[in-house]
């Protein structure tokens, strides 16, 4: 299997000599291809910073992030625009959708960005929304849909162009319950049908329970880690919890 994500003693810091705050430490680990890793851990731990260093949305400090070969940490500051947009797939929370376009338009903008030819721009959508089954609300505008219909179109959006990388950040903090599964759901098929390769940072245990993996963090370094194997979600989920609890951030409910 290729090795798509690859972290060698990452470091990451903040200030200036004499106060020093170190957010990550010393973290190395791979990601392998059509692999759903998820991170995990307390506020503080450096999960948003790492997944930051991977977007490179923020830079290390110290330490290399390879992208299938390719050294991220040596990308000019002129060319991360590029890279991300030809390499990288973001879903956010809070859906990062344009309420002026139609859902259509959200999910082809990507490839109007990348001067995709129009007569291969429908094509692509119309395909994308099929696999994720928001064919129905293409013609609509953000404002008109659901909070999980507006959660898949920003998963369309973000696999249109087939990146290397999915990154999810806290993907169903602004969803209800039936919404959040069914993004998981989603999510999940992306994974295992697409062969989507899926980073995903969360703090909720149900959530992390979809991955494949999944990475503890703890004061800037990974704590430990956890594979799903062949447990049905329902044992990895308790897994989970039990993980939590003995990193003492534990909770007997989760949404």
């Amino acid at each position: 299997m290729n090795t798509v994500l690859k972290l060698e003693h990452i470091q990451k810091y903040y200030g200036n000599e004499g106060n020093i705050t170190k957010a990550i430490k010393d973290i190395s680990f791979c990601v392998e291809a059509g692999e759903f890793l998820g991170i995990m851990g307390a506020s503080g731990s450096g999960k948003t910073t790492l997944l930051n260093c991977i977007s490179t949305i923020d830079r290390v400090s110290a330490g290399h992030i390879f992208l299938e070969g390719t050294d991220v940490t040596e990308i000019s500051p002129k060319s991360l625009a590029r890279f991300r947009r030809e390499n990288l797939g973001f879903v956010f929370q809070d859906f990062h959708l344009l309420d002026t376009l139609t859902i259509s338009e959200n999910i082809a903008l990507a490839l109007a960005i990348s001067k995709t030819p129009a007569r291969r721009v429908e094509p692509r959508v119309r395909d994308m929304a099929q696999k994720l089954n928001i064919t129905d609300i293409l013609n609509k505008y953000p404002y008109q849909v659901s909070g999980g219909q507006k959660q898949r179109c920003a998963c369309a959006r973000a696999m249109i162009n087939n990146p290397k990388l999915l990154l999810a950040d806290e993907p169903t903090g602004a969803l209800d319950s039936h919404s959040s599964q069914m993004l998981l759901s989603t999510m999940q098929s992306i994974n295992e049908q697409l062969g989507a390769t899926i980073l995903m940072v969360t703090h909720d245990a149900f959530t992390a329970s979809y991955a494949s993996r999944i990475l503890f963090l703890k004061d800037g370094e990974i704590f430990m880690e956890l594979r799903r194997d062949n447990d049905r979600r329902s044992d990895f989920f308790h897994k989970i919890l039990n993980v939590l609890t003995m990193m003492g951030g534990g909770e007997s409910h989760v949404c």
